[in-house]
């Protein structure tokens, strides 16, 4: 590991024309044949994969450093924050019972200064894809002068402060989104006491109080690292139910049981009118969402989590006749087309949950349409993972929506409690459950509320994209003792019974 981290180290020193600058883009002589505006998860992957079939590719990022949101300021540091805080959370409070004596202490800013170092050393690991892959590495703004012509502004101080035209064939849309401000402007996020999820990463000290105007995936995994850490938090939420769209109705009751279990306040069908700083605290005025009298909640961090909206600022998108709807989402089709046939888009500036790994896919598929005219991503078979602890993930249909669509199905079960390896490891609480369609047994939905639930979906991923049956999976061997037994035990309850339960 030591000899990689300094053969990338000495990569990094000798960039060369991989990150090409704004001189090299000057000289260039010929066009393009793909350029990535974006280099988040979906951008990056894009700019990959297209370099791989044999495109000269170049992907343009203005953050400065590649992976976008998701790796900068969401999905990496939030896991780091989330895997760190529950260790120190057990440690406090689970320890003694697994026979540990132990006296611990929080040091916040090591902490956060571990979650920091996951994400330089993995923006830099795909800054070395880049060069492996031979991607040019434009670290600039790009904005549309025509369909086939990019301004690019430089970003590094060093280089022409003029900004440069390039030529690309085929340009791939990747600009991902940005935190949703509160409705109607009521609320200012200042990211000191009134935070995004960006300023809800990097907070100095542990809140007394936390309120979390939001109870969506967000809103929950950031609400659940600081209550570890010590914060009283409260989740208000406008709909009934926690977990956000795409959740089962009954996983999000159990989900919202487990999580009051473990501290966090929840109040629900609630609508937060007003935020205003008062004495060093913000006060918050909010009312049942149905209408009624209002009351007021204090606290010293409000975490705003009402959501996101794609980002296009600075695109000058116009120029490029590309079309969007209503919601600032750009139109595709199904080749993720726009309105001009050369440029592409995905990922959270179009259709769709914004999810890194359905950007990725997207990604992929674009250019292979580009290089093919062929490409592949089903939409029924995206996972979706609330990293909290349990964590909760879930692909394909809810029974919520079975019902909605008159689908004759069936459940399977199966809890957690009855698991010999989460009895073992003193983490029994959650259940996997599986909908099976009635006729066929064919897996149209599963959900897991659990230990390592995230890791577990990618089996039911795998059913749905192929069309398993629960027989089907029940009938391949599980390992003994693990938590994927439970999956298989589920799978066995749906067409037949459980042995264990």
């Amino acid at each position: 590991m030591l000899h990689l981290r300094r053969v990338a180290q000495k990569n990094l020193i000798r960039a060369g024309k991989r990150s090409v600058g704004i001189r090299g883009l000057a000289t260039a002589a010929e066009p393009y044949d793909v350029v990535v505006i974006g280099g988040g998860p979906g951008g990056y992957v894009a700019a990959i994969k297209a370099a791989q079939l044999g495109l000269r590719t170049a992907c343009v990022e203005k953050r400065g450093s590649l992976g976008g949101t998701c790796l900068n300021v969401g999905c990496i540091p939030s896991k780091a924050m989330l895997n760190n805080s529950h260790l120190y959370h057990q440690a406090q409070h689970d320890f003694e019972r697994r026979g540990i004596d132990a006296t611990v202490s929080l040091n916040l800013p090591k902490m956060l200064q571990a979650k920091d170092q996951a994400v330089t050393g993995l923006t830099k690991g795909i800054e070395l894809l880049f060069r492996q892959n031979k991607v040019d590495y434009i670290k600039g703004s790009a904005s549309f002068i025509s369909s086939t012509k990019l301004s690019i502004t430089p970003i590094d101080s060093a280089a022409e402060s003029q900004p440069t035209e390039i030529d690309a064939k085929n340009i791939v849309i990747a600009t991902g989104s940005e935190v949703s401000p509160f409705p109607g402007g009521a609320i200012t996020i200042d990211e000191q006491q009134i935070v995004s999820s960006t300023g809800a990463l990097d907070l100095k000290e542990v809140p007394k109080k936390m309120v979390v105007i939001g109870g969506g995936i967000i809103g929950l995994e950031m609400g659940s690292v600081w209550s570890r850490l010590g914060a009283e938090v409260t989740v208000v939420e406008f709909l009934g139910a926690v977990g956000g769209a795409g959740i089962d109705d009954e996983v999000a009751k159990s989900f919202q049981r487990i999580l009051g279990k473990q501290g966090i306040k929840f109040k629900l069908n609630t609508k937060v009118i007003s935020a205003e700083k008062v004495d060093g605290k913000v006060v918050l005025q909010a009312e049942p969402a149905k209408g009624g009298a209002a009351e007021s909640l204090e606290a010293d961090i409000v975490l705003v989590a009402v959501g996101r909206r794609p980002h296009i600022e600075g695109l000058n998108i116009e120029a490029a006749g590309v079309e969007m709807d209503n919601k600032g989402r750009i139109i595709i089709d199904d080749q993720y087309t726009t309105s001009q046939k050369n440029i592409k888009c995905i990922g959270d500036v179009t259709f769709g949950p914004m999810l890194a790994h359905k950007a990725e896919e997207e990604g992929i598929a674009a250019v292979e349409f580009i290089k093919t005219g062929h490409g592949h991503v089903n939409y029924n078979a995206i996972p979706s993972v609330v990293y909290t602890h349990p964590e909760v993930a879930w692909v394909g249909k809810t029974e919520q929506e079975l019902k909605k669509e008159g689908v004759s199905y069936k459940i399977g079960k199966f809890s957690f409690a009855a698991n010999s390896r989460a009895k073992t490891n003193l983490d029994s609480e959650g259940f996997v459950k599986i909908l099976t369609e009635k006729e066929t047994d064919r897996i149209l939905g599963v959900h897991v509320i659990g230990p390592n639930a995230g890791e577990m979906i990618a089996e039911g991923v795998l059913a749905v994209e192929y069309g398993a049956s629960a027989e089907d999976v029940a009938r391949t061997t599980h390992a003994h003792p693990t938590l994927s037994e439970a999956f298989k035990e589920a799978c066995m309850a749906a067409y037949s019974k459980p042995i264990h339960m």
